[in-house]
């Protein structure tokens, strides 16, 4: 009995942590050295490489924001176009998160086998900087390996 299938699926899943845990760790690292961070992909090359993918945003609008929904949809069409290359990608995003009264990095990983794994991690702004909650799971619709 061959345990090719199930190690397949044991490599798979550590991209998958692996992916995601750099997408949430760079997220991280952007809000306590700059205040914020704006939605950006992190991919997993066939050769095991690990690379951020960021898009330049539009111009903002009249009251100086960015259009954090279109920069998002745009990395994610920048790792559709480029699939073939990758073994895994993740976005990363902050968003609200009305249920914790606060905001949070959601961060969100598919592996070209179709597995998906998802997480948040809520943090509050605090007068020494960011303070983060513990990670949690969280649901994500594949948007990569998708036709």
């Amino acid at each position: 009995m061959s345990h090719e299938p199930q190690a397949a699926g044991n490599a798979a899943e550590q991209e998958l942590r692996d992916t995601l845990g750099t997408a949430i760790g760079t997220a991280q690292e952007h809000l306590l050295q700059n205040g914020g961070f704006l939605p950006f992909g992190i991919t997993l090359s066939d050769d095991g490489e690990l690379r951020i993918v960021l898009v330049t945003p539009n111009e903002p609008d009249e009251d100086g924001h960015l259009d954090a929904e279109q920069m998002l949809a745009d990395v994610q069409e920048l790792l559709k176009q480029g699939r073939n290359d990758y073994r895994a990608v993740a976005v990363a995003y902050d968003a609200s998160l009305p249920e914790h009264g606060c905001d949070g990095i959601t961060g969100a990983a598919e592996h070209r086998d179709g597995t998906v794994l998802a997480a948040i991690v809520p943090y509050h702004v605090t007068d020494d900087g960011f303070t983060f909650e513990p990670m949690e799971p969280d649901t994500h619709e594949p948007s990569v390996w998708v036709d």
